[in-house]
């Protein structure tokens, strides 16, 4: 059965790019995200390994570690590192899991049996501090990553995390949120001392809480 949201990330002990890891406790206590790749030296995972090197200070800033998978072996991985480095103006400086026995592919169902019996799809795994999983995404070969957008839903799932709150469309840290509904409105004033907007009885809107 395909993990769901709020199910626990399944843990595992792996090699790396930075040496041999148990992944739950390679998280610790902050928040991950765990991205597959096909496999090295394909063109497309070559510009988002590079990307998130580049961006790997905002993940950082959030408390949240990054770790790519790929079913290729180590040595494979150490030459693709290489290239990424080369094309993509970075340095890579978080890990990629090797997994040529696919024991992490197919914990996370990450095999795409309709393209490949051995090839993983491209999916993202977001996991809180508490070990679950918050947000998958899976997009196909063809299409990049969009890592902003990534970075945006981890605030939002922060954001909501600690306050009783969630986040509307195209959503923004800074923006306006949205009051849940199980708050009353004699609830809401407590919660929210900058006050809230009535739209609707069940959509109210109020400033960002923890700004």
């Amino acid at each position: 059965m395909a993990l769901q949201l709020g199910d626990e990330a399944p843990n595992f002990t792996a090699q790396t790019t930075e040496g041999t890891i148990n992944f739950h406790e390679w998280l610790g206590d902050g928040w991950g995200v765990l991205f597959s790749h096909p496999k090295d030296f394909t063109p497309v995972c070559t510009t988002e390994l590079g990307m998130v090197a580049r961006i790997k200070d905002d993940f950082a800033s959030r408390n949240v570690k990054v770790i790519a998978v790929s079913v290729d072996p180590i040595d494979s991985h150490q030459g693709w590192i290489g290239d990424i480095n080369e094309t993509q103006s970075c340095t890579m400086n978080y890990p990629i899991i090797a997994d040529p026995d696919r024991e992490v592919a197919d914990l996370y169902g990450m095999i795409h049996p309709k393209a490949s019996d051995t090839m993983t799809v491209r999916s993202v795994f977001v996991i809180a501090p508490d070990k679950t999983i918050k947000l998958t995404l899976t997009y196909p070969a063809s299409t990049g990553r969009n890592f902003d957008e990534i970075l945006r839903v981890i605030d939002s799932l922060q954001l909501t995390a600690n306050h009783k709150v969630a986040t509307p469309a195209n959503w923004r840290d800074g923006d306006d949120c949205i009051v849940v509904p199980a708050l009353s409105d004699d609830e809401a004033k407590g919660h929210f001392p900058k006050g809230f907007k009535i739209v609707k009885p069940y959509l109210r809107f109020t400033p960002q809480p923890n700004r």
